[in-house]
């Protein structure tokens, strides 16, 4: 995929510096050729990933973000994104956190854990917290985790979040709304061949976390399935 991940980084810095529809019209052959690339690089990953998870996502193509920006509600009425993104969804109730990938020149990197956790999810998740700290914690702290993604990330909440006093001892993982790592790469990474490997790899790190975190929010607090 080398010389092919190129000619998509190349459409990619063109875009950036003429992101308008004019220009975009002009080279909608370039950037069928670059979303057909990128479908066979998602394709490649997925096949790779279902090696260690059961992945729901069917298909590369149906991985793949639509490169349109929404500008609707937008300060940045730019037409379209200068990147390649996608996600994955793990399969089954049982078998939680999701995979995202964004290739972009100079910003590469993939990510994957709970971007928008339903209000009873994240109030489930916080009881934990406070009932079982250490669990938790050894889930964010695991050494194949934090040795390849680096600490946790994600929104927070300014103080304390509501139930829960400024001075808990456990405020430091109570304050987050989402729980995400994330790990970049140097674009001399993503044009070796087999970047997908690597990129699946990546992910695979995720999988304690994703463990403890699947047994938190699909078990009651006296350990009984709720699925």
């Amino acid at each position: 995929m080398t010389n092919k991940l190129k000619s998509v980084y190349q459409f990619l810095a063109d875009l950036k510096m003429n992101n308008n529809r004019e220009w975009f019209t002009k080279n909608k052959s370039r950037y069928e050729s670059s979303h057909l690339l990128m479908i066979e690089f998602a394709d490649a990953l997925l096949t790779e990933m279902k090696q260690h998870d059961d992945i729901e996502t069917v298909s590369g193509k149906k991985s793949l973000h639509r490169i349109y920006r929404d500008v609707r509600f937008s300060a940045n009425k730019l037409p379209y994104k200068t990147n390649w993104s996608g996600s994955f969804r793990r399969a089954t109730k049982a078998l939680r956190g999701g995979y995202y990938f964004h290739l972009e020149p100079g910003n590469s990197f993939i990510a994957g854990g709970f971007w928008g956790p339903s209000s009873s999810d994240l109030k489930h998740i916080r009881k934990h917290i406070d009932q079982e700290d250490d669990f938790v914690r050894s889930a964010i702290e695991s050494l194949e985790t934090k040795a390849f993604f680096g600490d946790l990330i994600g929104e927070k909440v300014k103080t304390a979040p509501q139930g829960f006093a400024k001075d808990h001892p456990s405020i430091d993982l109570l304050r987050y709304k989402q729980f995400i790592f994330k790990h970049s790469y140097a674009d001399s990474e993503v044009f070796k061949n087999d970047f997908h490997i690597t990129m699946s790899l990546g992910f695979q790190q995720l999988r304690p976390f994703f463990n403890v975190m699947s047994e938190i929010l699909t078990t009651d607090f006296n350990g009984i399935s709720m699925i």
